[in-house]
């Protein structure tokens, strides 16, 4: 059996083209396998490589002789400590297992040579087209800046990212006992330390800075000569032992072609042309701080091994492969990228205490949580609760039934449930449904809900189906819908108003979430500039003085109706294309007025507005402003003008601010995932101080906790789950066996507090061991024993 390809070239012997070979010719002793590497076979790159426990019982089914190799020569460990501010934490618990790389590219060369495959060191590849046209299959695993990638860029298509921060590969002969991050404060800024044991003898030691901070710490003046292949920056080697003298104990650091770099994580639109594919870091790459390029490598040549012997056919194979690792490694990928920014913009946490600032690091991918830290050691995060509540009864309590002071408003709990449009106003009026969901919501356990879009004017309606708030009718329907919901609930309710300005006049939106300007019965839209908001939307009037007067005082009136109907809280909308955001963008204020141009005037309708709503709006109920941190859009609102305008906005009198990021424009690009919009949240608040709503695909409560403790965030708005489950925040509780003040459930509903019990739940296992096995201590440090290698491996 040959499988789907006879003949198979690999390009490059790192252990991702290695373990290829071995398993592709294990599997099927037919095939005709030929390796090139360029480098010799002793020749050594890198320290050492790390594995999770899934990667290892994947290659202790594919291969148990190189699994058993491998163990035998594993530094294992559980724990993590982050050295930080002069103290340690340390949490248990997590399981790691970690190899010399050049000892597993020894152990993947001897089972290729056991195997007859054909590996030719010292040899360069022929070019890729060319041994397409004579082998079956070429797997390029020729690494990050692979050749075979380049040949072929328009159909692999790569989409390259090198970021800004500078790292730099080690290895040091002091053996850490527990993956360790160092976290130091220099007067040039932050650096930071990846280290972690890999033998008996000697530690990877990763260290990474910030492009500034780089620079200011004179390392841009050592690295400015070009150096040759294979040489190492020893200058830099040298400041870096310098540094970090104090958790070096004495010992060194050793280079290995060693020079600063950034990191460049590789996507590509295809792994696959014709009967060529990529594998490892030449498909894709994921940073160093969330797992190992090796891990993936080895993880690809399994797949694509199995899918060659599963597949009747090579194309048939390579789409097979390329369809079941895609997935996982972007999957891998999002994390990484979350940990990669987390790390380079840390400077924003470093006035964190240490506990929080340990839960923050170890959280920062999103992988890790609130609930599997305190599943893998429960006593440090209670370590963190205790400390970020300063408090010892926090103990027990879930972050986010944790009370907070709002303004003069005491919350009972994290939770809010944000403005969820229901398009099903008639005449601007709230409807049945508004009631029944404000109603519903309200009852959930939420501490603050807040009600939809509220127009403040009926051109400033996104639809014909928007509420709004701009005569006494209006005032007075929605006055007896809070009558209705505080009948049965207590919970704090507010309301968001808007001018929808460019997104104005349009259909109810379908399941995109976009309806098409309305045909029939629309009226004018003003925006800061003539800009439609899609390439088939109405042209918007540039508002002119008068009509912006209008808006402010617009805005005003109906807060003022707002405060009159009884809102407990206020909301102001200036992000997602509205009107006021419209000023706030670049990209969508082309004014040449006072109103436009830089921030400082882009900013200046907004702030009136804030103002005259702020004068009417009563003293110690909350004010909050919704504004888009980010337009994901080139030439766009960033990071730096997002802080400026929080801080106007702290300055004009807003309590907090509900940071949401996009819909400014229609050709957006926002990176989509859990919690994506969260780290602006974090941004906002380490910059301003002000409170800050964490907003955007948040919809499990592990998440809202993890947010919550690390200090991202003061709130967490939960959206679309609420509209799933409106009971979101109560079920949250009973699943967390919270039964405390932060989650009170409505008298008639207290027999269901508790978690119904499911198919089986009634079962109690039986014993059937004679002896126990003891659990795994929490906390396990690399305590290695010194071992002779056996003769024919030295």
């Amino acid at each position: 059996m040959t499988g789907a390809a006879g003949r198979i070239a690999v390009i490059g012997a790192g252990p991702g083209g290695l373990y290829f070979a071995a398993l592709a010719r294990q599997s099927a002793p037919g095939r005709e396998i030929t390796v090139f590497e360029r480098d010799g076979r002793d020749d050594e790159f890198g320290f050492g490589v790390v594995f999770s426990d899934e990667t290892l019982d994947g290659i202790a089914q594919a291969d148990p002789r190189v699994y058993a190799a491998m163990s035998a020569e594993f530094a294992r460990w559980s724990d993590i400590d982050v050295r930080y501010a002069g103290r340690v934490r340390t949490c248990g618990g997590h399981g790691f297992a970690a190899l010399d790389r050049n000892r597993l590219r020894a152990i993947l060369q001897r089972r290729c040579a056991e195997l007859a495959v054909d590996v030719r060191y010292r040899t360069p590849a022929p070019p890729a087209a060319r041994l397409a046209e004579e082998y079956d299959l070429v797997v390029a695993a020729d690494g990050i800046n692979s050749a075979t990638r380049a040949a072929f860029p328009d159909a692999f298509r790569p989409e390259p990212d090198e970021r800004h921060s500078r790292y730099m590969w080690l290895a040091t002969d002091k053996v850490f006992d527990a993956f360790t991050f160092v976290v130091e404060r220099f007067g040039f800024g932050v650096l930071q330390v990846h280290a972690y044991p890999y033998s008996a003898e000697r530690s990877t030691f990763i260290v990474e800075l910030a492009e500034e901070p780089w620079r200011r710490a004179g390392f841009e003046a050592l690295a400015a000569r070009e150096f040759a292949r294979g040489e190492s920056d020893t200058a830099s080697v040298r400041r870096c032992a310098e540094l970090l003298a104090g958790h070096l104990d004495g010992h060194r650091l050793i280079p290995n072609a060693s020079r600063w770099i950034r990191f460049t994580t590789v996507r590509n639109a295809s792994w696959r042309h014709r009967n060529v594919v990529l594998l490892g870091d030449a498909a894709h790459s994921a940073h160093f701080s969330i797992g190992s390029g090796t891990k993936l490598a080895l993880e690809d040549a399994l797949a694509l091994t199995a899918s060659l012997n599963e597949q009747p056919t090579l194309d048939g194979a390579l789409a097979a492969y390329e369809a079941e690792r895609r997935p996982v490694v972007e999957s891998t990928q999002r994390a990484a990228q979350a940990s990669l920014e987390w790390f380079e913009t840390i400077g924003r946490r470093t006035g964190q205490g240490p506990d929080q600032f340990a839960f923050n690091l170890l959280t920062r991918s999103r992988r890790v949580t609130y609930g599997s830290l305190r599943e893998r050691d429960p006593g440090f995060v209670a370590a963190v609760e205790q400390a970020v509540a300063g408090t010892p009864d926090a103990r027990g309590t879930p972050p986010m039934f944790r009370p907070l002071k709002l303004g003069a408003l005491e919350l009972r709990n994290r939770v809010v449930v944000p403005p969820l449009a229901t398009f099903t106003a008639v005449d601007a009026l709230p409807s049945a449904f508004d009631r029944a969901q404000l109603t519903a919501h309200a009852l959930g356990g939420a501490g603050l809900v807040i009600a939809g879009m509220t127009a403040v004017t009926p051109e400033g309606r996104a639809t014909d189906r928007c509420p709004g708030l701009w005569n006494d009718h209006q005032e007075q329907a929605w006055r007896e819908l809070l009558d209705a919901v505080r009948a049965v609930s207590d919970t704090p309710v507010g309301i968001q108003l808007t001018h929808a300005g460019r997104r104005a006049a349009r259909a109810v939106p379908g399941p995109d979430g976009s309806g098409p300007p309305l045909t029939e019965g629309g009226w004018p839209v003003i925006a800061a500039s003539p800009l439609p908001w899609d390439a088939g939307g109405p042209l918007p009037h540039e508002a002119n003085a008068v009509q912006l007067a209008a808006v402010t005082a617009d805005f005003a009136a109906s807060a003022e109706r707002a405060a009159q109907a009884g809102f407990d809280v206020l909301e102001l909308q200036f992000g997602h294309g509205h009107l006021l955001s419209g000023f706030l963008s670049p990209l969508t204020n082309r004014r040449t007025d006072r109103y436009g141009g830089p921030l400082a005037q882009r900013l200046r309708l907004p702030l009136e507005v804030l103002a005259a709503v702020r004068a009417v709006w009563p003293a110690g109920r909350p004010l909050l402003v919704r504004i888009s941190a980010s337009d994901w859009a080139p030439g766009g609102t960033g990071e730096a003008e997002a802080v400026a305008i929080c801080r106007a906005l702290a300055e004009g009198g807003a309590d907090a601010v509900d940071v949401s990021t996009g819909e400014v424009v229609a050709h957006q690009r926002p990176p989509y995932g859990r919690g994506y919009q969260t780290p602006f949240a974090e941004l906002v608040r380490a910059a301003t101080g002000l409170p800050t709503v964490a907003v955007g695909a948040i919809s499990h409560h592990d998440d809202v906790n993890s947010v919550l403790l690390a200090g991202r965030a003061d709130l967490v708005a939960v959206g679309r789950a609420q509209l799933y489950d409106p009971l979101w925040t109560l079920h949250a509780a009973a699943e967390q066996g919270y039964a405390g003040p932060g989650a009170r459930w409505p008298a008639p509903w207290a027999a269901g507090s508790r978690r119904p019990p499911g198919p089986g739940s009634d079962r109690a296992a039986p014993r059937l061991r004679l002896v126990r096995e003891p659990a795994a201590p929490v906390h396990r440090r690399w305590r290695p024993a010194p071992t002779e290698r056996p003769e024919e491996e030295r």
